[in-house]
């Protein structure tokens, strides 16, 4: 394993995940938040303020493990390689938990919907770019 890239890794995806997930969460889909109905589900963003150190913690904790895992399984098959591994994060994380969100939250099947399809697209990108972080120094002709 080497453990430099490692780093590196997990560094731009935490990056590109918290990035990604403003993206997501900040833009996209701030206007569905703001409904009414959906609005009561979620703490006011005057409380998250003081507590947001543990989603970026759980986030960097996410980011090594998603980086960890893609190199236990690391073949050397380029970015189409990253593509498959976003995909299995994607359809293993973001089905689960998008579904549960629906059935244990009142919210709509919709905003379910949409935090599958944006999380799936973005664990997609982030196993790119962790395929091309990781993968091996040219060797250099003799």
């Amino acid at each position: 394993m080497n453990t430099k890239k490692l780093i590196i890794a997990v560094i731009v995806v935490f990056i590109l995940l918290e990035a990604t997930g403003y993206l997501i969460h900040g833009v996209f889909l701030s206007s569905i938040y703001m409904q009414e109905e959906i609005s009561k589900v979620f703490r006011p963003v005057s409380d998250m303020q003081h507590i947001m150190w543990r989603m970026w913690l759980a986030d960097l904790v996410w980011s090594f493990f998603f980086v960890f895992i893609f190199i236990k399984g690391y073949q050397n098959k380029g970015w189409m390689e990253g593509v498959r591994y976003g995909v299995y994060i994607g359809l293993f994380m973001n089905l689960m938990a998008s579904t549960a969100q629906n059935v244990f939250y009142p919210i709509p099947a919709s905003l379910a919907l949409n935090w599958f399809i944006f999380g799936f697209i973005q664990t997609i990108i982030l196993g790119v770019v962790t395929s091309f972080i990781y993968k091996p120094a040219e060797q250099k002709a003799a």
